[in-house]
């Protein structure tokens, strides 16, 4: 509806300009409706009585931006102050989502990459406060965590090596942060701080982000500082002790500088209980801080400056036995076997009774923190912008590596600091009515060390657990105990790469988009450990048991490497529902580097695995994006992916090896299908995504063999043709939300009620296919039932995992391959209230 205007005198410079904003249909005011002029930072929010004011020196007439949740947003031009502005209920038609993921602001439906966007408020909405609970949301992510460094962040199966994480190789998918490159896999574990949308993009990326990615990005904004004031602030409480407060204040520290302070804490009991310690673990204690500058010394340049810092310290992560594997091992070889003859019982029956034995405390201290300056400046008909940055990762672990409460292994502690620098320089623009798009340039410098030195101990229990033999001598009193290494490694890397990428209409409906990337990559690595401890002898015989578990190694790397890659694209626009396009790429990842210990033949490390080939991505994909109606979205992409040298991270027996070791697969390949789509209707609005994957080892002759033939006749068997772990052929999500007009305690404002579900088939977590190790499918449901006011406050009560569902994330065989592992359990049900303040 049109608005209507009452005349008053004309304005004058430095006047004070003012109206209305109420509903088209009812004509009550609307609460806390943002109110801008168009082109400018100068904006305000309605009162109680739906009223605004200005303070501007523009001249009359000009443009106002009219937006309030729930309703369409309106553009206004204005002669006169006491406008009176209606805004339409936005009850059926869906409003183009706006993404930065190509470097300026457009409408993810216009977009020829298959991508996801999740807005901050529909991530807190359903309980979404880091990645792990996003991959909810977004079947094609899957995310496995044992702590906050053993994390594998994939998508589409692809990115990071399944399992537990090795330090040497780079992650192949990308995590941004306001532009900002984080290296380190542990930064998705922390919470979301103050987040406005998530971008998950899709299959290789380089032409258009900083680091090259072979896998897809997430591309996360957080909310800026205005020159608006507003806050917000939530408290959620809910069963096993949880308690997550957030908040956000922003303002004008000047006209022409602004802040934005965030804040994030969350606290939970642990789910687990520690049979030997008789304590809680698993516990949850993250606390988040973001500062942020805006400075605007002209309109035509925009300053950012973020400073931010996140601490988690849980007691924890410890897992319990899942179960038992016979291997192929003599009898007396046994995991139960072995336990017996020590005496010793699981103090339970199923991982599912929460229960855990561990003698060695655990910790899993983790902080991350940075700086970034970003500088966007429009020049001519495009932005250029620069980003600095410095971001650090200290990483204070103790963990039981043999899941049980006999001394095994008595000390883990893989200590470690990162810093990392990062420069970025592009310009993002147009060239001519008919050819725009992005050209970079990319450095990011790390150095990634043991602080000061990484320690693994074996207890008084070893002897038994590594015994191979009926020879005596491995009863030797003492033989094994506090016997150890310790590690001191460094990993100095640097990464520099130019990029561009063309968007080339050919005609209104035809673009070609081709793009180009040249990296360089260079990595020297120090790797050193010596052993300790034991039983201190000169006699052959013993000297072989104890490197029969621990010897020591060094190595040198000093790795050099340029690379090609690229891709093209073609989009075609049949209409302004209909967005079909095609893409080429080739994608790189650079050396990796073994640095949680090579495996012996003979007595001698073998060295040649010090390091791991690069690996290539050869990708091909075909999408269309469209709009059925006014109110629907509808997406489809099949794809396939091609990896040579697929980087992996495999087991071996030896206890030495920690975390396994890296190793190449011949050939690699992930395909699949991917649909989503969402729906608007009056009151109810709905969405889902379904996605297949098959990933399967093309060639792969030389793997480790799985748990079950440990022991056998051959250490290494051909796995071509075994399905890649981690990875479902069927996930999913669908969701929704209804509401309803109503009041509460004399608030006006809507009730709903949302529902969303997840679900997986089952899949593998052993990198050489096992029969044992495999997890079965699941699925999850999450509610939430409310209230929101049109004052800005809105409350409701939440539950996750509402039917209570047993099921595990990973399954983790224990060092030595004595045959038990570990089920990284998923959280039980969960239950709670959160009451929310937006001003």
């Amino acid at each position: 509806m049109p608005a209507v205007l009452f005349a008053q005198n004309p304005p004058i410079i430095n006047s004070t300009i003012s109206g209305k904003v109420l509903d088209s249909r009812t004509s009550e005011p609307l609460i806390g409706a943002t109110v801008s002029i168009k082109g400018t930072t100068n904006g305000a929010a309605t009162d109680a009585n739906g009223d605004f004011s200005l303070i501007t020196g523009q001249r009359l007439p000009f443009t106002l931006i009219v937006s309030y949740i729930g309703y369409l947003k309106k553009e206004v031009l204005i002669n006169e102050s006491g406008v009176e502005i209606k805004l339409d209920a936005n009850t059926t038609q869906l409003e183009d989502v706006v993404i930065s993921s190509r470097r300026r602001q457009e409408a993810a439906q216009e977009v020829p990459i298959p991508i996801s966007v999740v807005g901050g408020q529909r991530a807190e909405d359903a309980g979404a406060f880091n990645v792990n609970r996003l991959k909810e949301l977004v079947p094609t992510v899957q995310l496995y965590a044992s702590n906050a460094r053993n994390t594998t962040l994939n998508i589409r199966g692809l990115g990071s090596t399944y399992g537990l994480t090795n330090d040497g190789v780079d992650p192949g998918v990308g995590f941004y942060v306001d532009g900002v490159y984080y290296a380190r896999p542990a930064a998705t574990a922390l919470d979301f701080i103050d987040i406005e949308r998530v971008e998950v993009l899709r299959g290789p990326q380089g032409t258009l982000f900083g680091k090259n990615t072979t896998a897809g990005a997430f591309n996360i904004t957080t909310r800026a500082a205005s020159f608006t004031p507003g806050a917000n602030f939530e408290l959620s409480y809910g069963n096993y002790g949880f308690i997550q407060a957030k908040g956000s204040l922003t303002g004008p520290l000047s006209k022409k500088l602004a802040a934005r302070v965030s804040f994030t804490g969350t606290q939970r009991n642990g789910l687990f209980y520690n049979a030997h310690t008789q304590l809680p673990i698993n516990d949850v204690n993250n606390i988040g801080v973001r500062g942020q500058f805006l400075y605007t010394p002209s309109d035509n340049v925009q300053i950012t400056v973020i400073g931010d810092v996140s601490d988690q310290k849980p007691t924890g992560y410890g897992w319990p036995v899942a179960g038992v594997v016979p291997t192929k091992r003599a009898a007396y070889r046994q995991f139960n076997a072995i336990i017996a003859d020590l005496g010793y019982t699981l103090p339970y029956k199923s991982a599912f009774e929460r229960i855990v034995d561990l003698d060695t405390p655990s910790k899993a201290d983790n902080q991350l923190g940075g700086v970034s300056v970003n500088a966007d400046i429009k020049i001519g008909n495009g932005t250029l912008t620069a980003t600095s940055a410095w971001r650090y990762w200290i990483w204070t672990p103790l963990n039981d590596r043999d899941y049980i409460g006999l001394p095994v292994f008595t000390i883990s502690s893989g200590n470690s600091k990162h810093d990392q620098w990062s420069q970025e320089i592009r310009y993002s623009g147009r060239v001519s009515s008919k050819l725009s798009g992005v050209v970079g340039v990319f450095g990011l410098w790390q150095d990634l060390k043991s602080d000061p030195v990484q320690t693994e101990e074996a207890g008084s229990a070893q002897w038994r657990f590594a015994q191979s033999s009926t020879n005596a001598l491995w009863k030797t009193p003492g033989l094994f105990d506090n016997f150890g290494i310790r590690t001191s490694n460094e990993i100095k890397s640097t990464s520099l790469a130019v990029f561009a990428q063309a968007d080339w209409a050919v005609t209104d409906r035809l673009h070609i988009l081709p793009g180009v990337r040249y990296n360089y990559d260079k990595k020297v690595v120090d790797y050193s450990r010596v052993t300790y401890g034991g039983l201190q002898t000169t006699d052959p015989a013993l000297i072989a048991l104890k490197n029969g578990v621990y010897t020591n190694q060094a190595f040198n790397t000093d790795y050099a490497q340029g690379n090609f890659s690229g891709q093209v694209s073609v989009q075609y626009k049949a209409n302004a529902s209909a967005n079909a396009y095609a893409t080429y790429s080739v994608g790189y990842k650079p050396i990796g580097v073994n640095v949680g210990g090579l495996p012996t033949a003979s007595g001698q490390v073998l060295i040649d695995l010090a390091n791991v080939k690069p690996e290539y991505v050869d990708h091909k994909e075909v999408g269309v994006k469209t709009r059925p109606s006014r109110n629907s979205v509808l997406n489809l992409t099949v794809y396939r992916s091609d990896i040579k040298d697929y980087q992996t991270q495999v087991q071996t027996p030896e206890p030495g090896v920690n975390r396994g070791y890296l190793a190449n697969a011949e050939k690699v390949r992930v395909q699949g299908i991917e649909v989503d789509g969402n729906i608007r209707f009056p009151n109810l609005s709905l969405n889902a995504a379904m996605a297949y994957t098959d990933g399967k080892y093309v060639r792969f002759t030389n793997a480790p063999v799985p748990l079950e033939e440990v022991g056998g006749e051959q250490a290494f068997k051909d796995i071509s043709g075994g399905r890649l772990p981690g990875i479902s052929k069927w996930s999913g999500s669908v969701g929704g939300e209804v509401t309803t007009k109503g009041t509460f305690i004399g608030l006006k404002g809507n009730y709903f009620l949302g529902i969303d579900e997840f679900f997986r088939s089952e899949f593998s977590s052993s990198p050489s296919p096992s029969q044992y190790l495999n997890i079965d499918g699941y699925a999850l449901t999450n509610a939430r039932l409310g209230f929101r006011a049109s004052n800005g406050l809105t409350f409701f009560v939440w539950g996750r995992n509402v039917f209570n569902k047993d099921y595990y994330e990973q399954l983790l065989a224990a060092p030595g391959s004595y045959g038990q592992y570990a089920g990284i359990v998923g959280d039980p049900r969960t239950y709670g209230v959160t009451v929310r303040f937006t001003y």
